[in-house]
């Protein structure tokens, strides 16, 4: 009996003592769960993985083709549209801004200038004018009246070219409906064959000055003085004056080839039948030959001069 009630007091001691362990430990709270237990995810396998996507970019500005940015650029660069004022300068050193400039060529007195319709400049008292057309100077031409005339300016430099265009009636009979200048004219119109009527021949006949002197004959001889002192225009000159005399030449065989051949033609024997004399035939290419020739002995000058003023 004693043996039992010994145990039965271990038993409740060892209890006393847990207890009281757990309420060291800290009061448990009350209306609260027990938190579970988190387990690692344990990775999917049997999926794919999904390939990373890159970050996404802005779209890039259309491109503009090389032509459409020039025109751009250009269009950008245009100053700003001002009214055109003309310059109209008298010999007396007066110098006129209009607006509006034109010549007047009435049938009975003389022509003169008319500046925004309503000032009259007479041309005797004019040195220069500008108007839609383009530069003009009133000069006396080399060689000739003291009367002035009224020249283009065609080009600006040390070697200034000028221009003047007149139309001459060249007659109702055959000839040739062209016409040629002593440099670079041309023209001539009216009926293709020169006959069935009138013909009119326009001619452009060019001078030229230096270093804004004196007007000149844009003669190949003036040229060659004037552009002395440069050795590559004169190199130019001195072919454009080989290829005139191979013109002369041409002009001359080939004149004297078709009349020995049109002599021949009247001489030959009539019983059979008119028959043309081969020289006539032999005297064409001749003539042909100035053709070529010319135009290159004027592009020559030409080429001299755009050479001189560029002061190669």
């Amino acid at each position: 009996m004693m043996h039992r009630s010994v145990l039965v007091l271990l038993s409740s001691f060892s209890l006393l003592q847990t207890v009281a362990a757990q309420a060291q430990e800290g009061p448990r709270q009350l209306n609260t769960l027990p938190t579970p237990t988190t387990r690692p995810a344990t990775p999917d396998t049997t999926r794919r993985a999904a390939p990373p996507t890159a970050p996404r970019q802005l779209a890039s500005p259309p491109v503009v083709p090389d032509s459409v940015r020039q025109q751009q650029q250009q269009r950008a660069a245009l100053p700003p549209g001002n009214t055109t004022r003309f310059a109209v300068g008298l010999k007396d050193g007066k110098v006129y801004q209009a607006y509006d400039v034109l010549v007047k060529q009435p049938l009975i007195g003389r022509s003169f200038l008319l500046l925004d319709g309503q000032q009259r400049l007479e041309l005797d008292q004019v040195r220069y004018y500008e108007d839609e057309t383009g530069f003009y100077v009133r000069t006396t031409l080399p060689g000739r009246s003291s009367r002035e005339t009224t020249l283009r300016r065609d080009r600006v430099g040390r070697l200034s070219l000028y221009s003047i265009t007149s139309t001459q009636y060249a007659g109702n009979g055959f000839g040739s409906p062209y016409g040629y200048g002593r440099y670079g004219g041309f023209g001539g119109f009216g009926s293709p064959y020169g006959y069935g009527g009138p013909v009119y021949r326009t001619t452009k006949t060019e001078y030229f000055s230096k270093d804004n002197g004196p007007i000149e004959d844009l003669s190949l001889r003036n040229l060659m003085l004037a552009t002395a002192d440069n050795q590559t225009c004169t190199n130019l000159l001195l072919q454009a004056r080989q290829y005139q005399r191979y013109t002369t030449l041409s002009y001359i065989a080939g004149g004297g080839l078709m009349v020995a051949g049109l002599i021949s033609t009247l001489n030959s024997d009539k019983g059979n039948g008119s028959v043309i004399s081969p020289l006539v035939y032999g005297g064409i290419p001749f003539l042909i030959v100035p053709l070529v020739l010319g135009g290159k002995s004027q592009n020559n000058m030409r080429q001299a001069i755009s050479i001189y003023n560029r002061g190669l």
